[in-house]
């Protein structure tokens, strides 16, 4: 494969809100920008608190994931950005659904709080996916 930066884009996940691509791949390496939880289709932040939108973050990178040919089984490095920490806990419970399910490698993870994140969401996640 080559080591050429290739972006990575797919309507079935928000459109990129600034100058960045919504992926890129080099390589078999997949670096994906953080994603939120936009609705893909209205461009707002999902209602419903730190659960629902953390379902919708990682409803979006599914989507990207699919649009390079990779799912989650794939992500090796995930950084998690939380606007308050007291949150931790609701959105671990979504994460391990999503990247730790019975028999698979989690993911390496770092998991910071924030003072703010774009559109005020709850939570943000970037991760980093080798095929």
């Amino acid at each position: 494969m080559s080591e050429k930066k290739i972006p990575v884009s797919t309507e079935a996940a928000p459109a990129a809100i600034g100058p960045y691509s919504q992926a890129v791949r080099v390589g078999e390496t997949l670096y994906a920008s953080g994603q939120v939880g936009l609705d893909p289709v209205t461009g707002q932040i999902v209602e419903g608190g730190v659960e629902a939108q953390t379902v919708r973050v990682f409803e979006n990178i599914k989507a990207v994931l699919a649009e390079a040919g990779l799912g989650f089984e794939h992500v090796v490095k995930t950084t998690v950005f939380l606007k308050n920490m007291g949150d931790f806990a609701a959105m671990n419970a979504i994460y391990a659904k999503y990247l730790a399910p019975e028999g698979v490698v989690p993911p390496a993870r770092s998991t910071v709080a924030v003072a703010a994140l774009p559109k005020d969401a709850l939570v943000e996640v970037e991760i980093i996916a080798r095929s």
